[in-house]
């Protein structure tokens, strides 16, 4: 089952996974890709990964819990909008 608090017992994998996330975006901004571009690519990829992983009802479990997260600040850099 999908881990709706992306448990820390991966938490260094999942570091290690965003770093190469945050090369890619960055490589495609110097291709000149815009980073709405590339979150939009980025969210449907991780999306599909999670359906064919989990399958659509553990992901949909999964995606109801985002929108509080994201209201909290979850995945907030520097400023708060």
């Amino acid at each position: 089952m999908l881990d709706p608090n992306l448990a820390d017992d991966h938490g260094d994998a999942r570091r290690v996974a965003y770093g190469y996330v945050e090369d890619a975006f960055a490589e495609g901004q110097q291709d000149g890709l815009d980073s709405d571009a590339m979150a939009h690519a980025a969210l449907f990829a991780a999306l599909r990964t999670l359906v064919e992983t989990y399958g659509e009802e553990a992901t949909a479990v999964f995606a109801e819990a985002l929108p509080e997260k994201v209201r909290c600040g979850a995945f907030t850099s520097g400023t708060r909008h």
